[in-house]
């Protein structure tokens, strides 16, 4: 005889199944706060202009945060990136301000980029952020620099070296 139970644990096993991987939801960018650090610094984001950077890892239940793009792109474009990245995202600058950006956060692989602008984000050159190709031609032709899309970034655009003799304001 079978337990009378037996079906319905047959159905929630075979539900739960269905929630795994492929039923995930897509990854949302986080927002944020006074708090928040830099992952490879520890510099108070919220204290410096330019756009920030957030990358999401598997396994990992909150993601890491920097103080400008070029950190991002300096570990993402490490051969030796052994953590599996599962979103990285930017603020768009043309939805917020440069001095003090808020949310505005988009997929970091569909962002346009600025590369040899004059403009200096927290720790010196930077590669300013755009959601539109027509917003970073804009900047670029005010503040100097090269339109590139994620792909056309290389390793040598994102050089950390010396970044701290750059920051004036430490």
């Amino acid at each position: 005889m079978m337990h009378p139970l037996r079906p319905a644990l047959l159905l929630a096993t075979l539900l739960l199944g269905a929630c795994g991987p492929s039923g995930t939801a897509p990854v949302q960018p986080a927002e944020l706060t006074r708090e928040h650090y830099c992952a490879l610094d520890g510099m108070l984001l919220a204290d410096y202009p330019g756009p920030k950077a957030q990358i999401h890892y598997a396994g990992q239940p909150t993601p890491e945060f920097f103080c400008d793009t070029v950190e991002m792109f300096a570990l993402l474009l490490k051969p030796e990136q052994a953590r599996q990245v599962t979103a990285a995202f930017v603020q768009d600058l043309d939805q917020t301000t440069w001095d003090a950006p808020k949310g505005a956060w988009i997929d970091a692989k569909k962002a346009f980029y600025v590369v040899g602008t004059r403009k200096r984000g927290a720790m010196g050159p930077t590669l300013p952020s755009f959601g539109s190709r027509a917003g970073a031609e804009k900047f670029a032709a005010a503040e100097g620099g090269k339109v590139l899309a994620y792909a056309e970034i290389t390793p040598d655009m994102a050089r950390l070296d010396g970044g701290a003799l750059h920051d004036q304001r430490m």
